[in-house]
This record gives C-alpha cells, structure tokens and sequence, in this order.
C-alpha cells in the first residue's frame, strides 16, 4: 500500500519584479547561489522567477521563508549600494 503522504509534493512558483533589469540581475546573482537543488531560479527581463517544490506544505513554507530571507538581504545590500 502507497501512503498518500509520502507521494505528495507541493510546488511554488514566485515571481519577483523589479524596477529594472539591472537591480533584478544584482539580486538574482546574490541569490542564485543558494538554489541547492531546492530552488531553480532564473531571470526573465526584470523580473526574478523562483521555483520550487517539497515533499510537504511545511516543508515548502520553510524553503521560502529561508529563500525570501535571502531576497531580503540582497535587497537590502543592492540598495545601500545604490545610494552611495
């Protein structure tokens, strides 16, 4: 017998858009790095699309909270660095 559990997988799609192709693509390089095989990310324009799936909602929710985390903190770097 096949648990249902244990063949379910939950997936997100996030896309992220910015003001300009240039501020995505600074993010996107911050951020690529720590795919891991959890994540694929990829940039279209300006706009950073993220994808990525786990074996439960739970699971997934702490994928993307550690993902937007990082997106956060990139963020925060690439502004500071555009103000000075």
């Amino acid at each position: 017998m096949i648990s249902l559990a244990r063949s379910m997988r939950v997936r997100c799609r996030l896309e992220l858009e910015y003001p300009d192709k240039k501020l995505a693509e600074l993010v996107y390089k911050s951020v690529k790095v720590d795919d891991d095989g959890f994540i694929s990310s990829s940039l279209k324009e300006n706009v950073l699309v993220a994808e990525m799936e786990a074996e439960s909602p739970s699971s997934l929710l702490h994928t993307l909270d550690d993902y937007l985390s990082c997106i956060s903190v990139a963020e925060k770097v690439n502004n500071v660095r555009s103000k000075r």
